[in-house]
């Protein structure tokens, strides 16, 4: 076994990095920065204008491809970008990821019907995947592992600004010049980041020459994408015992396997499963997955329910979600100062994970009548969890492997975390989807018939069920009478929250996980 070192005190020691890279470093990360947050945004900006962009281009039957694709082609890009940064150099794959990011934005933005803008935002997502990824692993080329948490606790930071500002841009946007300035405004911050990376990124070259694992990649691909339309298409398109669905699923699980099989006999293998050798790699993945399927479960549908509950516009719904990220946010940067002033971190993500599932618990009790300052302490407390740990997992990876593995092993730290949270949203918005669908076909035709013959006209259309969890707007709610919207109001509060009750016992799996980290200390140079 291991020895569990003891983490170092004082201050930090100095970078071994050129006096080049180390005067440059505010600006380097300033690029890393604007690429987090613009492939942030673009996972949520058309969450509240996918109903105009149908209404402007057509194409309702392909409306989810345009959010789905992007998640597709980003995740598969995860892996393969930071297996491409260890072996090649990371600096000319961002400067390819920011190119491929912006012309699916310029794409997207001159797009004449649905199936262009599809195809721009799997340009998108293709370039997504390296600037997630890519701007995590150059933060370990340029600062050492001790002075890195301040770097990531920002990081962090900006990933929970782009939690409220996505759907709040997308909602001004929508409502003001329009749809297609959510795409136009990735040109000058790409723009801006480009010139950054090419003029101050000085990163060393690594040795070429071994071998691409193609294989490894298909299966990878294919696993992902069978995975991603499941957890889509299941309880939406399709029913769950569809034989589409089945089949999806038994692919995944196939390729799932075999893809272990290849990366245990290749020689350099895209997902090397000597990654979960080590301890705390295999900890913080793990604890990173769950942690993704309540963060992405929660902040998926939460914009809606205010919508629904509270019957705020898009607009204002997108600002209720401000208190999460200010706990994030804060959170994040003090924590991220504090590893960095003391060395001392594994405390930090447990105490997250508590923090966190203490948030889920309050967010499963939500009432439809509690006030809107109730549910923004309530969100504070759920960021106030995550940025404890979110950013701070990503630092363990990195601080357990050599500087030539750092993107391997981040971007596998992130592709499992991204599957965690594609699993959360599908499971969160199946069991909704389906309990909102019996509690309003059980309470509107009791609503109406309170309200006698009257109520028979007014539930017209709703009465079933189903059909109105399909069809129903905050538009259409502010105008039914009072019984209906009341009870229209208590089912999807009485549908949704109480499912974040079973993600509690998620959350504190990962906390048990994480008591079982290693405090290694924090590398003091770039190894």
């Amino acid at each position: 076994m291991t020895k569990t070192p003891t983490a170092p005190a004082g201050p930090p020691a100095p970078t071994e990095a050129s006096g080049e890279q180390t005067h440059n470093v505010p600006l380097v990360f300033t690029s890393l920065l604007l690429g987090m947050l613009i492939v942030s945004l673009g996972q949520m900006i058309f969450s509240t204008a996918l109903p105009t962009i149908v209404a402007d281009l057509g194409g309702v039957d392909k409306m989810s491809w345009v959010i789905t694709v992007y998640l597709l082609t980003m995740t598969i890009g995860l892996p393969v970008y930071g297996k491409l940064g260890d072996q090649i150099g990371r600096k000319p794959l961002f400067i390819v990821a920011i190119l491929l990011f912006s012309v699916g934005s310029l794409v997207g933005a001159l797009a004449w019907n649905i199936d262009v803008l599809i195809a721009s935002r799997a340009i998108q997502g293709l370039g997504g995947g390296g600037l997630m990824v890519l701007s995590q692993a150059i933060v370990a080329d340029v600062v050492p592992a001790r002075q890195r948490g301040r770097y990531m606790g920002v990081m962090g930071a900006v990933f929970g600004l782009s939690s409220v500002l996505g759907p709040l841009l997308g909602g001004f946007f929508t409502e003001g010049p329009g749809w297609r300035w959510g795409l136009w405004f990735n040109l000058p911050v790409c723009a801006l980041a480009l010139v950054v990376a090419i003029v101050f990124l000085k990163l060393p070259r690594r040795g070429g020459g071994r071998r691409t694992d193609w294989v490894g990649t298909l299966f990878m691909a294919t696993g992902t994408t069978a995975l991603i339309l499941v957890s889509s298409w299941g309880g939406h398109r399709y029913e769950w015992t569809d034989p589409i669905i089945l089949g999806l699923a038994a692919l995944f699980v196939v390729c799932a396997v075999v893809l272990v099989l290849v990366e245990l006999r290749v020689e350099d293998p895209l997902i090397p499963m000597t990654l979960f050798a080590e301890r705390n790699f295999a900890l913080t993945t793990g604890a990173g997955l769950l942690i993704g399927v309540a963060m992405f479960g929660t902040i998926t549908y939460l914009p809606t329910y205010i919508q629904m509950v509270h019957g705020l516009g898009p607009t204002a719904a997108g600002l209720m979600m401000t208190p999460m990220m200010a706990g994030m946010m804060g959170t994040s940067i003090v924590v991220g100062n504090i590893v960095s002033r003391t060395g001392r971190y594994k405390w930090y993500p447990v105490a997250g994970t508590i923090v966190m599932a203490i948030g889920m618990w309050l967010i499963g009790s939500l009432n439809a009548d509690d006030t809107l300052v109730h549910l923004g302490v309530v969100l504070f407390v759920f960021g106030f969890g995550l940025g404890l740990c979110m950013q701070l997992l990503v630092l363990i990876v990195q601080n357990s492997f050599p500087v030539t593995m750092v993107g391997t092993a981040t971007a596998s730290n992130n592709f499992f975390r991204q599957i965690g949270g594609t699993l959360g949203s599908a499971v969160v918005g199946t069991v909704f989807v389906s309990r909102l669908g019996d509690l309003m076909g059980e309470r509107i035709p009791a609503a109406a018939a309170s309200m006698g013959p009257a109520g028979a006209d007014a539930a017209a259309g709703f009465a079933e069920g189903s059909g109105a969890a399909n069809s129903m707007s905050p538009e259409i709610l502010a105008h039914l009478p009072g019984p209906i919207h009341d009870a229209i109001v208590s089912s999807y509060n009485d549908a949704l929250v109480p499912i974040f009750h079973l993600i509690v016992p998620l959350i504190l799996v990962g906390t048990v996980m994480l008591l079982f980290l290693r405090e290694d200390a924090l590398k003091e140079t770039i190894d």
